[in-house]
């Protein structure tokens, strides 16, 4: 399975147009994408984002087994994203 979600992310780092069944952006969550893993009948989600072009950033992952993304992994990787850019911003 890490073998697959890294080919994944070396698809969303080095395609210009990513597939679909590869990364989508979450409705409703600016800024936040779900990248897709399959393998065999296992699916998993990873959220992340992009900072500075090309730069990934992976926050949460799961294994999927309903239909509707849950709104406390959503919540998850939003508040991780918010705490990344709030450690950048200190930085600066």
């Amino acid at each position: 399975m890490q073998d697959k979600i890294f080919k994944v992310i070396e698809i969303i780092e080095t395609y210009e147009r990513v597939p679909k069944n590869y990364l989508k952006a979450l409705t409703g969550a600016s800024g936040l994408y779900e990248a897709r893993v399959k393998l065999g009948s296992n699916i998993w989600r990873v959220f992340c984002f992009f900072d500075e072009g090309k730069l990934v950033i992976l926050l949460n992952g799961f294994a999927k087994k309903t239909q509707k993304t849950p709104k406390n992994e959503i919540t998850k990787a939003l508040s991780l994203m918010a705490e990344y850019f709030e450690e950048k911003n200190k930085k600066k």
